[in-house]
């Protein structure tokens, strides 16, 4: 029983990162119906922003927010130089995840460029080594932070689209484009905004996965492909979907790699995607888009 709680509680610290990447999927597809695959490398810059600014010196307080700020202001500025033109010269969905493609590579070279290839250690103020035994269980200084960041990230979210205008005005355009449009919302500014807060999330989540993987170009490649697997898993537009297809994909990981080999760790997590897309294509809490033409 000690052991099953144990790899419980650490697949539960996993999947709360999961589940934040998978809350800036989907909060990207809700609104404009686009797969952003630069998520992870927009994670990645953030992160390295942090990991420049902590190595020169400043406090967390001031590293965490202007790394927040960068990844969101890259967000923007891609969807105001990229996909905007894009969109009004009538570009496909496939062709706008193509730019979100295209956009991944520029970030995976100019982080190279900048910072180099070579893996490095991220300074953080929780450890990973230094841990509490609660009952039957051992958890991390690391571990609870990590736990504690993505449920406030996840309320906060909660909170901002569904107690706010801003919120209404999400969900009104996410729900219909043009009749948010006719009804004298700035859909642009909405669009952009969900934009710089999914790009927010990830890099709330890059940095609390650097302590533990190796700080390099390409670390956030894995995690976001589990990002998008829980994002499916729990309903690409549904944000709670997000967060239980995260906490889910997570637990099932660790119970494989702790009760059968680590070999099975992902591969039985993606069966029981599959196993219920099978069942609930539209993902566990998903519901299917209806479009009326």
């Amino acid at each position: 029983m000690g052991n099953f709680l144990q790899y419980t509680l650490t697949g539960l610290a996993a999947g709360s990162l999961y589940a934040l990447v998978a809350l800036g999927l989907v909060l990207i597809y809700r609104s404009a119906r686009v797969l952003n695959f630069a998520h992870g490398d927009m994670a990645t810059f953030g992160t390295f922003v942090a990991f420049s600014l902590a190595t020169s010196g400043r406090p967390l307080w001031i590293s965490l927010p202007l790394a927040l700020l960068a990844g969101a202001v890259v967000a923007v500025v891609f969807y105001f130089a990229a996909l905007v033109p894009a969109q009004r010269k009538g570009a496909t969905q496939l062709g706008q995840v193509i730019l979100t493609l295209g956009l991944a590579l520029i970030f995976q070279g100019f982080t190279v460029y900048q910072w180099g290839a070579e893996p490095t250690s991220f300074p953080f103020p929780l450890s990973d080594t230094k841990v509490w035994k609660v009952g039957p269980v051992y958890v991390s200084e690391l571990a609870i932070g990590t736990l504690a960041a993505a449920a406030l990230a996840s309320l906060l979210l909660f909170l901002l689209t569904q107690k706010t205008r801003l919120g209404l005005a999400m969900r009104a355009t996410s729900e219909n484009l043009q009749a948010a449009q006719t009804l004298g919302i700035p859909t642009r500014q909405v669009l952009a905004f969900a934009w710089g807060a999914a790009a927010a999330l990830g890099v709330v989540a890059g940095i609390f996965l650097a302590p533990v993987l190796m700080l390099d170009p390409f670390f956030m490649l894995d995690p976001m492909f589990k990002g998008l697997a829980a994002a499916v898993l729990g309903g690409l537009n549904s944000l709670p979907g997000a967060v239980v297809g995260g906490l889910v994909l997570g637990v099932v990981e660790s119970l494989a790699g702790g009760y059968l080999a680590m070999e099975f760790k992902s591969s039985l997590a993606f069966v029981l995607i599959v196993a219920v897309l099978l069942v609930r294509p539209e993902g566990l809490l998903g519901k299917e888009f209806q479009e009326r033409v």
